[in-house]
């Protein structure tokens, strides 16, 4: 062994290894900000099948090489498949992005690799060269030896046609003729093509491989209808002052009318039991009486928990008759799940130690101040969490049994997400077409975590966003960043909740409100009796239904005028018929002078539709809007031929147009007429 030279240090053995692969640091070309990650990579990220995703990073290098990107998108059974991304924005912010189109449900992977583009760098130094006259042997030289090696490529992958193009371009390139003609061989489109097929990928840097979950359809795009089946047939005898509650058969024909509609979800409030302690009577009051039914939230009695059906209610044979019908009609149906008891709830006595037991020795009730719940025990998941948690999950796979896939779960806020995040794994593993709706109006974070732990739908602010800003900066923020864990379902009223602007019983905003959640968003949910305008509050300044179908029994006449059954059906027809209106993620703002007037657009391939409604229900709003050619898709058009959805109307309109809207007719919703 030689010794080493005085005054010099020996060089030390390196390994490499670290800073030239591993994928959760920098690699040879750096790679960073990869989206959509969930609490980096805890969690998979949102998708449903057929859903376009966009996969975003910033890729860079040292010195002015150019670089590149691909996104391998990885599906459940192994299959890998290359997606070239796009640089968007400034060049000096790398960012780069690519949609890529899932197309089953489970679990797949998604990973960007970076890599050095030989074909970038020359090109562009090629531009700067030829035009100046410099370097043109050089030059020359370069990019025959490239198109020769890219060549070799294409007769790999059995592709001689463009093997042939490629060396019949290379021998183009010689340094004696004119610099024009030069770049004009350099910027052949087909070259161009042939490159990004073949070019050589050098330097190639992967990152993680980072989950997402792919759900079906419906988690992603639906329309809800909630209605109570105790209402559905009740029927009411003076002569004895005593209700004959509805039933599961009696409530088919509501039923068959939400499917007629256009409703594909049909939400039932809870079907069990109801507790006699404390049971409030009409208007959430404390003196109810035998005739007064009671929250159906307050769950369990003497007949039963969550396990039960009301006996008013049928049994589970009329039940299954029930969830057999609407699968008939093509419609699910969604159960309410509450988990919380009544104080008659076998689970008192069963397990008390499932509850919170305050110093006075009494059982802690639901409350909310100055709000009280006196007929609710809510759970406490820290004495005994193992046998709470495998209880739930026996509940929910006994109603799987009788043919429910979908579950609104009421409060889920109230609940550990641990809890939520352990009994959707496990359903995932099972059951991975369950559908979970999270009814959490509550502070961002924890809506924010439950669907990252994997709720599929979750309720939104939407019932109190009014304004153009409002609404704009909502919806953006739903459609951007929030959509890799969050999808939005857009009720536009509830049992709980008769929001301040409705309760001037004004059809017109009943009807802008409809269109907007039916349009905003591709899941939308109404209440029974919005379509009747229902609206009378029960005090000044509350946000609650006077004489609230939570606690008493309200059968309707649903073909009373005037109504909005025919403006149900003809938007849900709508979203049906246009892939645009099925996702969020291509919502694009168009700029409308008037602040009473608002105007967006959703696109999904050639798909392309324009909503301009109005805002005000009270009067005749006029505005012009100028429509983003770009972000419809038609750069370079002056006009754009289209048809209004609502009317059948057709328009001709360029980048300036003027509306005007009426509470008659308080919008359109155009079809952009490819082709035509």
């Amino acid at each position: 062994m030689s010794e080493p030279v005085l005054g010099v240090e020996a060089p030390l053995p390196v390994d490499l290894s670290p800073v030239m692969t591993g994928p959760f640091g920098f690699g040879r070309i750096p790679v960073a900000k990869v989206w959509p990650v969930i609490e980096c990579g805890a969690y998979p990220a949102k998708a449903a099948v057929g859903e376009l995703i966009p996969i975003r990073a910033k890729v860079f290098r040292e010195g002015h090489d150019a670089v590149n990107a691909s996104v391998i998108l990885t599906s459940p059974e192994g299959v890998e498949t290359r997606t070239d991304m796009t640089q968007v924005g400034p060049p000096g912010l790398d960012g780069w992005e690519a949609w890529v189109r899932p197309d089953a449900e489970g679990p797949w992977t998604f990973r960007v690799e970076g890599w050095s583009d030989p074909w970038g760098t020359w090109h562009h130094n090629a531009e700067a060269k030829l035009a100046a006259g410099v370097d043109l042997e050089l030059v020359c030289l370069e990019g025959r030896d490239l198109l020769e090696r890219t060549a070799a490529q294409a007769d790999a992958a059995g592709d001689p046609v463009e093997a042939s193009i490629l060396r019949a371009t290379a021998q183009l390139l010689i340094p004696q003729r004119k610099a024009a003609d030069l770049l004009e061989v350099a910027n052949g489109a087909g070259l161009a093509s042939a490159m990004k097929l073949y070019g050589p990928r050098e330097l190639v840097s992967p990152t993680a491989n980072f989950p997402i979950w792919v759900d079906r359809k419906r988690a992603l795009f639906s329309a809800w209808y909630e209605f109570f089946p105790r209402s559905e047939g009740a029927s009411y005898d003076e002569a004895t002052d005593h209700w004959t509650s509805g039933t599961f058969d009696s409530s088919h024909g509501r039923l068959e009318a939400a499917a007629a509609m256009g409703f594909d979800v049909i939400y039932l409030p809870p079907i069990h039991p109801i507790g006699s302690a404390f049971k409030k009577g009409k208007n959430n009051t404390l003196d109810a009486t035998d005739k007064d039914p009671g929250s159906p939230w307050a769950i369990g009695s003497a007949d039963g928990g969550h396990d039960a059906i009301h006996p008013d209610l049928g049994d589970f044979e009329s039940f299954d008759r029930f969830v057999a019908r609407a699968k008939e009609l093509g419609v699910e149906v969604a159960l309410d799940f509450a988990l919380q008891a009544s104080p008659d709830h076998p689970w008192v006595k069963e397990h008390p130690e499932w509850f919170t037991t305050r110093i006075d020795g009494t059982i802690a009730y639901a409350e909310n101040p100055p709000k009280k719940y006196q007929d609710i025990y809510p759970i406490n998941f820290d004495n005994d969490p193992v046998g709470i948690f495998n209880e739930v999950l026996r509940l929910f796979k006994l109603w799987m049994s009788h043919g429910i896939r979908i579950f609104r779960i009421d409060n889920p806020h109230t609940k550990t997400v641990q809890f939520w995040g352990w009994i959707i794994a496990q359903l995932r593993k099972t059951d991975p077409d369950v559908i979970f709706l999270a009814e959490a109006f509550t502070k961002p974070e924890m809506m924010h975590a439950l669907g990252k732990v994997g709720y599929h739908q979750s309720y939104t602010y939407f019932t109190w966003r009014t304004t153009k800003y409002e609404l704009t900066e909502y919806a953006t923020e739903l459609a951007g960043e929030m959509s890799a864990f969050y999808r939005p379902n857009f009720f536009v009223n509830t049992p709980d909740i008769n929001p301040f602007h409705l309760q001037s019983g004004n059809p017109a905003m009943f009807s802008i409100r409809a269109i907007l959640a039916a349009t905003l968003s591709p899941t939308w949910g109404v209440y029974s009796g919005f379509e009747l305008f229902e609206h009378e509050v029960l005090a000044p300044g509350r946000e609650e239904y006077l004489n609230s179908e939570k606690y008493e029994y309200r059968p309707r006449d649903y073909t009373a005028e005037p109504n909005l059954n025919m403006l149900f059906g003809t938007l849900n027809a709508i979203r049906q018929a246009h892939p645009a209106l099925q996702q969020l993620r291509q919502l694009h703002f168009h700029h409308a002078g008037s602040d009473a007037v608002i105007a967006f657009s959703k696109r999904d391939g050639d798909d392309v539709v324009i909503v301009i409604c109005s805002l005000d229900p009270d009067n005749t709003v006029e505005s012009d809007v100028w429509l983003d050619l770009g972000a419809l898709g038609l750069a370079g058009q002056t006009t754009v031929p289209l048809r209004d959805e609502l009317t059948g109307a057709a328009f001709t309109w360029g980048e300036r147009n003027f509306v005007r809207l009426n509470p008659t007719q308080p919008a359109h919703i155009l079809h952009v007429q490819t082709g035509a």
